[in-house]
């Protein structure tokens, strides 16, 4: 046996396993609130064992017209909440829009294979799967798993039914391969676009910082999703989807159809406070140009990547105004940068008492209906923030720039 193989496995920091046991005693009591929910009929079935009508239901009715050769339907409210009502087999109040490009389209017809509940929990286990590969790939196998699971917003993904986890795994994956895999990065990108308001930052960012084949593989995955679905489902839906964003943001964003508290933005925000939309667009286009600005400073700097891909991942959760709770999972991405660079460095108050806040704002949103999932992001930002400027006085990074001056 060789000396290397001899020595022990090097021991995790205490903050990492006092992480993991957070993460895990979270998990274990929203399993428990869900397990209440489901025997009060307020999860997946009702008092009637009939399906319960979420955020999952415009999936497998927009994937059930697309099955009957009519997927440009799916951009229809009205047949589409009528598909809807059929997918549950019963009336209800809400209505729950289909707003995504056609390319989605290919997972909704292949979940609408499966019977309603059976799709639903594929759905949830399956992008809850990859959410959780995402993490453990940034922050390690065992604490990344834990803190996937434990991260506050999965909870409120979970009961809406929603793709937080998708969305996070795709941004996770965007970040943490990019510097080992940045073709495999340029994918998750690519596919980001199934939602594409989270994407808005990366492309500047990344031509700031020159991440030419990341960029390549993710417009050539972007062109050839859209390229497919319109091969396969024809120009209408595409003409539908192109038709139904002014519709979509006059009733969202103009007439506040879907509750501003509900709007995790600085948009949602100012709405709900009583100003007008103007002043809405306003805050949050000067919002986004100051942060779009601030991440390029960042990632030409000599700032560590963990602290730029954490930067990233929380900014494109504010540069939206179009961003709601389940959304929040992605704040899992920016956490677990920072917690991989705060391990090797050791945990301050600050973040231990930053991160304790944002995660109770989040696990309150029920029962405080505004903007606290902003108020999360926010911290977190700040926690980034104060971590990168640091990084920037410390000796090493002086070293960098002065190195590359020379």
């Amino acid at each position: 046996m060789s000396a290397h193989a001899e020595l022990p496995a090097a021991p995790k920091p205490p903050a990492a396993r006092v992480v993991a046991l957070i993460g895990l005693t979270l998990a274990l009591c929203y399993l428990v609130v869900l397990g209440g929910a489901y025997l009060h009929g307020d999860f997946l079935t009702d008092a009637q064992g009939q399906p319960v009508a979420n955020d999952f239901v415009n999936v497998w009715a927009a994937g059930q017209l697309t099955l009957d050769d009519d997927p440009a339907a799916a951009y229809d409210w009205p047949l589409h909440k009528a598909a809807e009502q059929r997918a549950v087999g019963h009336d209800f109040a809400n209505y729950y829009g289909w707003h995504y490009p056609p390319a989605f389209l290919f997972v909704a017809a292949g979940l609408a294979t499966l019977p309603y509940l059976a799709a639903a929990i594929v759905w949830l286990v399956a992008t809850l799967a990859v959410y959780v590969a995402a993490l453990a790939g940034i922050l390690g196998a065992r604490t990344g798993i834990f803190l996937a699971l434990g991260f506050p917003a999965a909870l409120w993904n979970v009961t809406a039914g929603q793709n937080g986890f998708l969305t996070a795994a795709l941004i996770g994956g965007t970040l943490g391969l990019m510097e080992r895999r940045p073709a495999l990065a340029g994918i998750c990108l690519g596919l980001l676009t199934y939602k594409p308001q989270f994407g808005l930052l990366f492309p500047i960012v990344l031509i700031a910082d020159r991440r030419w084949l990341t960029i390549a593989v993710a417009a050539l995955v972007a062109a050839g999703l859209a390229a497919s679905s319109w091969l396969a489902f024809g120009g209408g839906p595409w003409q539908a989807f192109v038709d139904g964003l002014p519709v979509t943001s006059r009733v969202v964003l103009g007439e506040g159809a879907a509750d501003w508290a509900r709007l995790q933005s600085p948009f949602g925000l100012v709405r709900a406070l009583g100003a007008g939309e103007t002043a809405a667009w306003l805050v949050q286009a000067t919002g986004m140009l100051a942060l779009a600005a601030g991440l390029v400073w960042l990632w030409r700097s000599r700032v560590t990547f963990e602290l730029k891909a954490a930067a990233l991942a929380a900014g494109a959760l504010i540069a939206t105004p179009y961003v709601y709770m389940y959304d929040l999972v992605a704040l899992a991405v920016a956490v677990a940068f920072l917690l991989r660079y705060a391990f090797a460095r050791g945990m301050s108050s600050i973040e231990n008492a930053g991160l304790a806040a944002a995660g109770g704002l989040i696990l309150i949103y029920p029962y405080v209906k505004t903007q606290v999932g902003l108020g999360a992001v926010l911290i977190v930002g700040a926690l980034v923030a104060r971590r990168a400027f640091a990084d920037l006085r410390s000796p090493v990074a002086r070293t960098g720039r002065t190195a590359a001056r020379t």
